[in-house]
């Protein structure tokens, strides 16, 4: 089995559990070998209410790019009053840049 197909099945598997609303959206999490994604989703209505990604974001390193992106979507989740998201790491590891992109969005004031 591919690593893609396990992370997938990780994924569908998490999803079945955890759902997302206004008051307490969903944090999603992409991971592409450049650049991180990140989603508030309320998926009550189906709207992606805030994202950020670190595209144009200048770090010396990956790990503190995705946390600058945690720190923004906090920021952003602040903005429209929300305090308490539930993360859903789409299936990847709790590790490296996924990590630090959750504890850079709890340092934006950010709870899960």
């Amino acid at each position: 089995m591919s690593k893609v197909i396990r992370r997938k099945r990780i994924h569908y598997r998490v999803r079945k559990r955890i759902n997302g609303t206004a008051q307490r959206p969903r944090l999603s999490v992409h991971r592409s070998n450049r650049e991180i994604y990140c989603q508030l989703i309320d998926d009550v209505h189906g709207f992606t209410l805030a994202s950020a990604s670190s595209v144009g974001i200048s770090a010396e390193n990956r790990i503190e790019q995705a946390k600058q992106v945690g720190k923004l979507i906090a920021q952003k989740a602040l903005d429209q009053n929300i305090n308490t998201v539930i993360f859903d790491r789409s299936g990847y590891l709790y590790h490296g840049r996924v990590k630090a992109l959750a504890e850079g969005a709890r340092e934006g004031k950010l709870s899960f």
